[in-house]
């Protein structure tokens, strides 16, 4: 498994915190974001090639967060995960259409980063 750099934005700090350990652990670069604004901020500097983004955030939708993603990087690559508790059929066509890759339920554990980091990889 390569190393990434992960952005893990999610209004609740200690969720982004205990993701960002765990993929520590397994050899990759993390920051953590608890707002929309911030995650844009952090991901201009930071510069993630994998994004696990929250839909619901408390200034700018994880919706809106995604498409900005997407137009700062260009053609560069970039893997966007949502990891939300919204799970209907239309939030998951909305996050296909707002241009996330995957979509996934909360909580996020290991074995839920571990698969977004492989399906990451596979895309490249």
């Amino acid at each position: 498994m390569a190393r990434h750099r992960v952005l893990i934005v999610d209004d609740y700090p200690d969720a982004a915190d205990i993701a960002c350990m765990l993929l520590g652990l397994l050899g990759h670069e993390c920051r953590a974001a608890s707002c929309g604004r911030d995650a844009l901020d952090v991901a201009a500097q930071f510069e993630p090639d994998i994004v696990l983004l929250d839909l619901g955030l408390p200034d700018v939708s994880g919706y809106e967060v995604a498409r900005e993603l997407r137009r700062m990087r260009g053609d560069r690559p970039l893997y966007l995960a949502a990891i939300t508790g919204w799970g209907s059929d239309e939030d998951r066509a909305r996050a296909l259409a707002a241009g996330f890759d995957q979509h996934l339920l909360k909580p996020a554990d290991y074995a839920k980063l571990r698969d977004v980091i492989v399906r990451a990889e596979r895309t490249r």
